[in-house]
């Protein structure tokens, strides 16, 4: 490492980097299906943060970039939460590829990893959606709240499958380089504020992120489904209008090309070519770490 211990080099990011991708591979299951939901809750208390925050905008006369911009920058606290609070989000655990990369870990531990991690946030995701519906939190500012949030879910079924992949890759690419950010200092406040403008400029996009969408679209799937006719009469919406929010379209539409999607964005748009560009070479060398700079 460098004498300046505030801020570290792109190579010396790597090196964290690399500690960090190692890290995740000596948990065990259950640590990381307890991390993996704290990381579901915290995004999805994330996202609820996005639709209060976003909700009644246009009603207000407020310009839809701006609208965006305040939801995304809500929305920064789930990563920020993440980073500091030690969760295991799958899509900055797919950066567990450099411990493959680094021949430490085998291709099947590698996916094995993933996919605690995915089921994690998963169980994390639907404990606060239950807690969420629980509340009636959708009844919020005479429903406009649910409303809100049925408009965000439905959306997300609306893409192409190629569309879907290539936003989540979009996401991906900005969520990894906002957890890159964070390997270039040890300050807790300087690694929460690196996070938030790429945070913010996946979500005011339209961005799709895997973790997000495990609690935003069942959200919308749960109000379409359980909301009393009171609520339909209040947003002055006919419940069939959401008829395309189930399951099957949550998977097929949204879920599946979306994680294809961030694991190409996150593993190696962001992981795999800083590992081809600051380590490789010095492996080929056989350099020690400490020469590396």
């Amino acid at each position: 490492m460098g004498n300046n211990t505030d801020f570290f080099t792109p190579h010396e990011m790597m090196v964290e980097a690399e500690k960090y991708a190692s890290g995740k591979t000596k948990k065990s299951t259950g640590t990381i299906l307890g991390l993996g939901a704290m990381a579901g809750l915290f995004i999805g208390l994330a996202f609820v943060f996005y639709t209060t925050v976003t909700t009644g905008s246009s009603a207000a006369g407020v310009a839809w970039g701006m609208s965006k911009l305040a939801g995304g920058l809500a929305f920064s606290l789930g990563l920020i939460l993440v980073v500091i609070c030690g969760g295991e989000l799958f899509t900055s655990s797919v950066l567990s590829i450099l411990a493959w990369a680094n021949k430490e870990i085998s291709t099947s531990k590698m996916f094995g990893i993933w996919g605690k991690v995915y089921i994690g946030n998963f169980l994390g995701a639907m404990l606060l959606l239950l807690l969420v519906s629980a509340a009636g939190l959708y009844e919020t500012g005479h429903g406009q709240w649910g409303l809100n949030a049925l408009n965000i879910a439905q959306h997300k079924l609306h893409h192409t499958f190629i569309q879907a992949f290539a936003l989540g890759i979009l996401c991906n690419l900005l969520v990894c380089l906002a957890v890159w950010l964070t390997f270039s200092s040890h300050n807790a406040f300087t690694k929460a504020f690196m996070t938030i403008l790429p945070v913010a400029l996946f979500v005011s996009t339209g961005f799709e992120h895997c973790v997000a969408n495990m609690f935003m679209i069942p959200l919308g799937i749960t109000i379409h489904a359980f909301a009393p006719e009171t609520f339909w009469t209040a947003v002055g919406v006919d419940a069939s209008h959401y008829a395309d929010l189930t399951v099957a379209n949550f998977i097929v539409k949204n879920l599946i090309p979306v994680t294809l999607g961030n694991i190409v964005g996150g593993a190696i748009l962001v992981g795999m070519s800083n590992w081809f560009v600051f380590s490789l070479p010095y492996k080929d060398k056989g350099q020690p770490e400490s020469q590396k700079h």
